[in-house]
């Protein structure tokens, strides 16, 4: 089911919080929000539900056995334990295709490739698990001695398939201490009108351009307009897209009473690369920060040291988005980048030359994301030479002149919209025209955004989740 849908919308969530609301008791609440989170997920994966039950109960499980042995000897054995548990869920699921598919090919071999279908949001569930198992070990959060507890954070819904991260440390006061307001719930409906209006608006119809340009083929023939013109489609669209995800999961917690923290902070405006990786998905990084690189050792051993576990991150990183050589590349293509501004101190130059710095960080990443929406190396390889215009390629062809003429009103708003420039005016126009003015202004616009994502949803365009592969 997708926060985008009809069926979740008018029918999903406002059965979720009527029934919510009505129950006096927390716990009644804490029960009710497991169940349907269960079926939120049952909803089109019944048969995969049990693998995400499986995760839930596995580290509960674990949770109580590091909390019972913790200084012992047995620790260790413990942590090893949940960690190829729940490595090996996604070793299975994920990447055994693309590992015996790599092995027949480098060794001639046939072995049989096992395919199934991805669970989805199987690599959220699974770090979300071992978050809880390794803040319990590490004392940030008390074990949970109720199954049912740890089972509403692994699979509490608004974050459940596509993110953002939610370490267990973060909510854990909040399964039984939040106090749901109306001042909460009212910003919760902010978020998930603006949200839906990122992902049906913009990334719906960045996600066509982007689609007609980059599944065509023929990169030696099309032109440099439109392959720019593909590339920075598609750059939009997976931002709004999973920028607009995070909002409505964020969003849809408050409602609820809990509280996530941002996953985005406006990444295309980022002064150099490090700061791109400190505003885009934050939850991930984040999280690959404290749980790979500092107990790797971080920047504490020197800079050799620094660098292979800036490899191991980044590799980490790449393979954690999908079981594909180009995501590895792109891994390694953000680790290089990353290394050579630690090592030069750019990271601490760039931001000083602004405008210079955002647009050269801006056409890192646009190149990057040719890498990542690519289906192989060489398909990469062939779009970035068409950009560039190796192949001879002409300026501007009629797949240009026709996509820009489609979206170029959507390409100034999502302009806009990539930037601080709304939040800014939200701070100035109170001094010339009052909060309620404002506040009017702003609920007449979510309105129109709402009706406008109903009429695109009942019309069925295009809405698929690009996270919801990861």
């Amino acid at each position: 089911m997708l926060f985008s849908s009809i069926e979740f919308l008018c029918g999903f969530l406002p059965l979720t919080l009527l029934i919510y609301y009505l129950l006096p008791w927390r716990q009644a609440r804490n029960r009710f929000l497991l169940l349907m989170s269960l079926g939120f997920y049952g909803w089109g994966e019944p048969l995969h539900l049990l693998i995400m039950l499986a995760c839930i109960a596995a580290n509960y499980a674990f949770g109580l056995l590091v909390d019972k042995f913790k200084g012992s000897s047995l620790i260790k054995p413990v942590l090893a334990a949940m960690l190829l548990f729940n490595l090996g869920l996604l070793g299975v699921f994920k990447y055994a295709a693309f590992i015996t598919a790599n092995i027949n090919a480098a060794l001639g071999l046939s072995l049989p490739v096992w395919q199934t279908a991805l669970p989805i949001g199987i690599s959220f569930f699974t770090f979300q698990g071992m978050s809880y198992v390794i803040d319990v070990y590490r004392g940030e959060a008390k074990v949970r001695k109720n199954l049912l507890d740890v089972g509403l954070y692994v699979s509490f819904f608004p974050q459940l398939i596509a993110g953002p991260i939610v370490r267990y440390n973060t909510v854990a006061e909040e399964i039984d201490g939040r106090r749901e307001n109306w001042r909460d719930f009212a910003s919760g409906i902010d978020l998930l009108l603006i949200g839906l209006g990122k992902k049906v608006i913009l990334a719906n119809n960045f996600a066509v351009a982007a689609d007609k340009i980059f599944d065509a083929g023929g990169y030696e023939e099309i032109s440099v307009g439109a392959a720019w013109l593909g590339a920075v489609a598609y750059t939009l669209q997976i931002y709004f897209d999973f920028g607009g995800y995070s909002d409505m999961a964020i969003g849809l917690g408050r409602m609820f009473g809990f509280h996530f923290l941002p996953n985005f902070n406006y990444p295309y405006i980022a002064g150099s690369v490090t700061d791109f990786w400190r505003r885009w998905h934050i939850s991930l990084s984040s999280w690959f920060r404290d749980y790979v690189y500092i107990p790797l050792g971080g920047n504490r051993k020197g800079q050799g040291r620094m660098v292979l576990n800036l490899l191991a991150v980044w590799l980490l990183t790449g393979l954690w988005h999908g079981a594909n050589w180009t995501f590895v590349a792109w891994g390694l293509y953000y680790f290089c980048f990353l290394v050579f501004e630690k090592l030069t101190g750019l990271a601490k130059i760039l931001p000083k030359l602004p405008v210079i710095s955002n647009l050269l960080v801006l056409l890192i990443v646009i190149i990057g994301w040719v890498l990542f929406r690519a289906a192989d190396i060489s398909s990469a390889v062939a779009y970035l030479g068409a950009m560039f215009g190796v192949f001879g390629n002409p300026a501007v062809d009629e797949t240009f002149i026709f996509q820009l003429s489609e979206n170029k009103v959507l390409l100034v708003i999502a302009a806009l919209a990539a930037t601080p420039v709304i939040p800014w005016l939200q701070r100035k126009l109170p001094r010339l025209t009052g909060n309620m003015a404002v506040g009017l202004l702003r609920d007449c616009f979510l309105l129109l955004v709402l009706l406008v994502v109903l009429a695109s949803l009942a019309k069925g365009s295009y809405n698929p989740f690009i996270y919801f592969n990861f």
